[in-house]
């Protein structure tokens, strides 16, 4: 029988390695140069989407929680635009890693540990708020980069690309 701790855990291994699958699902159809492209003057691109979700789990859970030593550099997230794909989904890949191996070392006492960190939402209180946090935020720019990678291909298509 498991306990509400080792439920928690699983479930939110799972969820990251879905929203690792999702990402390589729509980014893998997308070329590197398709991955800088902003279809939108006003928004990110896929790349940087990429760059946004590695720091942000490298920062919440990797050097928050986990103790990694992580420094972020949020500005270079939105701003790179050098990386090709594959060193991009590897990154990502080695942060959804992280978090999983991080998640599966909390105890039942970690899970309600105060959590502070540079620029946490006010709602945040506790570890399990952040990953929590992190979780739907992974989620939402998922959201984006699957609407990004339906404009880009359907853009290729048009012009021929």
């Amino acid at each position: 029988m498991s306990t509400l701790p080792s439920t928690i855990a699983a479930g939110l291994a799972g969820y990251f390695e879905m929203v690792r699958s999702k990402v390589h699902e729509w980014v893998g159809l997308l070329s590197t140069e398709q991955i800088w492209r902003r279809p939108y003057p006003y928004g990110n691109s896929v790349g940087n989407l990429l760059l946004h979700l590695t720091g942000n789990l490298n920062y919440y859970i990797g050097a928050q929680i986990g103790g990694t030593g992580y420094v972020r550099h949020r500005d270079r997230e939105f701003a790179d635009t050098g990386k090709g794909k594959e060193h991009l989904l590897r990154d990502f890949d080695q942060a959804v890693e992280m978090v999983i191996n991080t998640i599966k070392k909390q105890t039942p006492e970690d899970w309600s540990r105060a959590f502070s960190g540079q620029g946490v939402p006010p709602a945040v209180k506790t570890r399990f708020d952040m990953v929590l946090n992190c979780a739907g935020h992974a989620y939402h720019h998922l959201g984006q980069i699957i609407y990004l990678q339906k404009q880009l291909t359907m853009s290729a298509a048009k012009s021929g690309d």
